[in-house]
Order: C-alpha cells, then sequence, then structure tokens
C-alpha cells in the first residue's frame, strides 16, 4: 500500500506481472472435491484461477477452508462469503479454539456463522482430522504475533505423501520443535519465505512483522543433504521480496543453494 519501490513501480506499469496473496488449493481428482487453504483478501480472483485452471471440473467454491491464523491476509476473505456478495450456505471452515472465538464474537464475521454462511469446524493442535479416507490434516502451533488468535501450520497427508504448510512463523529458533526433523518427515515443505533479508522494509523496523528472513532460512538449513533441501520450496513473498523477479541475483542464489521457490499456479502432484 503506497509503495513507492522499483519493485511496485515495475507492477503497475506491468499489470499482468501482480501476484496475489498466499493460498493452497488441494485437489482430489477421484472424489471431486478440493479445499482451500487460507482465505485472502484475492479470494475472488484465486477462486476464478481455480476454475479456468481445473476447466470447471469442480464446484466454485472449496469443499472446506482451512485458516492458519488470524492476520490480514489469511481470513478476511471470509467476508465474499457473506450477504453482501455471495450469501453461501454452511461452508465449512476449520479453526483452531482462539481462530473459533475471534469469528464467533467480533463482526463481521460473527454475521457469517449467525447467518449460517460459514459453518466453524473444531482443529485442534496435533490432532489429525481426516477429510477423506485418504486425506488427513493435522494442525501444530508456532510461533507468531498471535494478537488475536493463535498461529498454525498444517501437516496435510496425501495416502503416504507428507506436505508442510509453514506460511507464518517468527524465526526457526523459537519454534518448539525441529524444523529440520520436520522436513526430513515430509515429502515437501512449503515454508515461509516473507522478507528476503533484514532492512526490506524503508523505514520500519522489521521485528515489528518478525519473520525468518530467507538468507536466515538458507543458513539455517545448510547442513542438510541436497535431498533434503530441495523438499524446501519459499512461499508467502511479500511485494518487495527479490524473488519475486524472475530475473534477480537473489532468486538465481537461493535455486543454486538447492532450495525451491514457489510460484503461483503451480500444480504439484502429491504422491
Amino acid at each position: 500500500m503506497g509503495c513507492l519501490k522499483d519493485c511496485c513501480k515495475k507492477v503497475l506499469a506491468n499489470p499482468e506481472l501482480k501476484r496475489f496473496v498466499t493460498s493452497l488449493a488441494l485437489i482430489d481428482p477421484v472424489n471431486k472435491k478440493w479445499w482451500l487453504f487460507e482465505a485472502t483478501p484475492d479470494i475472488k480472483e484465486q477462486l476464478q484461477l481455480f476454475r479456468k485452471m481445473t476447466d470447471s471440473a469442480y464446484n466454485f467454491l472449496p469443499d472446506g477452508i482451512f485458516l492458519t491464523h488470524g492476520h490480514i491476509g489469511h481470513y478476511t476473505g471470509l467476508m465474499q462469503l457473506g450477504r453482501e456478495v455471495m450469501n453461501t450456505n454452511k461452508v465449512p471452515v476449520y479453526v483452531m479454539p482462539r481462530m473459533k472465538t475471534h469469528l464467533s464474537l467480533n463482526g463481521p464475521w460473527s454475521q457469517l456463522v449467525s447467518l449460517n454462511n460459514i459453518s466453524l469446524i473444531d482443529l485442534n493442535a496435533d490432532s489429525a482430522i481426516g477429510i477423506t479416507n485418504e486425506i488427513f490434516v493435522t494442525a501444530f502451533t508456532v510461533p507468531h504475533r498471535d494478537e488475536f488468535t493463535e498461529t498454525v501450520g498444517f501437516n496435510i497427508k496425501v495416502n503416504a505423501y507428507q506436505t508442510l504448510f509453514i506460511p507464518d512463523i517468527d524465526k526457526w529458533n523459537k519454534f518448539d520443535r525441529d524444523i529440520k526433523e520436520l522436513v526430513k518427515k515430509s515429502n515437501l515443505a512449503l515454508l515461509d519465505g516473507t522478507f528476503y533479508k533484514d532492512g526490506e522494509l524503508i523505514g520500519r523496523a522489521m521485528n515489528e512483522v518478525p519473520h525468518p528472513f530467507i538468507e536466515e532460512s538458507i543458513q539455517y538449513f545448510a547442513d542438510m543433504p541436497a535431498t533434503e533441501k530441495k523438499k524446501i520450496s519459499f512461499i508467502h513473498f511479500n511485494h518487495t521480496n527479490p524473488l519475486l523477479d524472475e530475473s534477480s541475483a537473489e532468486l538465481n542464489d537461493v535455486l543454486t543453494k538447492g532450495f525451491m521457490v514457489s510460484r503461483q499456479a503451480e500444480l504439484i502432484i502429491l504422491k
């Protein structure tokens, strides 16, 4: 908002370079169901993109929405489900206890609940929930700025294939689990890559919005074998992050060091 850096000037001049806020679509092609991870401010465009990518083979609305936490980029898209827009009927929204309280007691979200636009489904930390016979989702808490809700990551298990989804965390060394061990146990790790380095936000103290800088993560995971590094794909980029620029030296450096960088509309087969 109001950014005058070259990164945003370039996108303003070339709107096709715009990228949406991070979310995932989990697709079950056998049962023709799908689930959305995060209800972002860009949900309208993201649902249209999903419809285009899947050639309208699935319902327009997901069979459920999983939320990580109560920050602007992760749940405010729920407003599009309300009376003023789609006026949906009991869309399942999977939430942790504090998120449930936040949505139930605070407007305008509480109206979504009272009008049955959404149906809140309880999640408990470290307890797997089966959404089909083959797909299980487990939430686990991560350290982050928990002003209104707790913050979680998800382990998504499709048969034997496991995906880690951690879009937001303060720092890896503040996590009460060994992230390296979690990566080893997973087939894919989609990890917080919000900022590339310290000082990226002009005129702001970056410790006010803590995230593991890409530079820190590269160093943190440096001792892992190449087979493990290539499981790590960075996600959730701030508009200032040079990894959004396909021609940047920073992107080339990350890829050269054996890590992956996720891209909008990327399709990943979980097997």
